[in-house]
């Protein structure tokens, strides 16, 4: 059984009189320990996905099964405990607290869950062992994602969802974390989903689910992922 099912998604909002269907008959699996890309254009109904996996938004109708259990069932307080045990979220745009260390923003997050990896040792993970004390502000872009992902690590979730995480960074540095993030798949074996417009990723996946205008028009499963060493973009 696929650690992700995702069966006849549908995600409807309302605004006015029109009604957006942001994800339409959406249909896809993904296999625990496996690194997938969801890969469309802005707009083509993938974050909105994301959300939806994530415990973050809710769908209309269908059904997101995982590890078992069927979420899109789950009420408000279910979710919440869903979010908080089981999920960790990198974003494109840090949302770390400006005025904790890299430290405490990891502990923080550390702090509510029962089986919470070593704050310091995260950091340490993702190359931030002389910044630990450091503030954001302190930070380069691509140290305060380093400390995001460290954030989300350290709750040791099952699952790991990015949203554009090497948008805002430039390319070296992108590069760096996309590698930190691809060793807690293939080194730590969690389950990662990473959303991206960026095709030029999609070598690195195991799987890779095509969005386009709220449908998944193409998945293609891949033995042989690239090294992001050898990727350009």
């Amino acid at each position: 059984m696929s650690y992700i099912e995702v069966k006849h998604n549908y995600k409807r909002y309302q605004t006015g009189d029109t009604e957006i269907l942001a994800n339409n008959d959406v249909n896809f699996t993904i296999n625990q320990g496996e690194l997938a890309i969801i890969l469309g254009a802005s707009g083509a109904g993938k974050s909105t996905m994301l959300n939806i996996l994530g415990g973050m938004d809710t769908n209309t109708s269908g059904e997101v099964i995982i590890d078992g259990q069927n979420i899109a069932k789950y009420n408000k307080r279910q979710l919440t405990s869903y979010r908080r045990t089981d999920i960790g979220f990198v974003f494109q745009f840090y949302n770390l607290i400006q005025n904790l260390t890299a430290k405490e923003n990891v502990e923080l997050a550390a702090e509510i869950v029962s089986d919470a990896l070593d704050p310091v040792q995260a950091l340490v993970d993702v190359g931030l062992k002389s910044r630990i004390n450091n503030f954001p502000a302190e930070l380069s872009g691509g140290e305060q994602q380093r400390v995001a992902i460290a954030r989300a690590i350290a709750k040791n979730p099952k699952i790991l969802l990015c949203d554009e995480p090497t948008g805002a960074l430039d390319y070296q540095t992108g590069k760096s974390v996309l590698q930190t993030i691809t060793n807690l798949s293939r080194n730590n074996g969690a389950t990662v989903v990473i959303v991206t417009h960026n095709g030029a990723l999609a070598p690195i996946a195991d799987r890779v689910i095509h969005f386009h205008d709220g449908q998944v028009t193409k998945i293609e499963p891949n033995d042989h992922p690239e090294d992001i060493a050898n990727i350009k973009w």
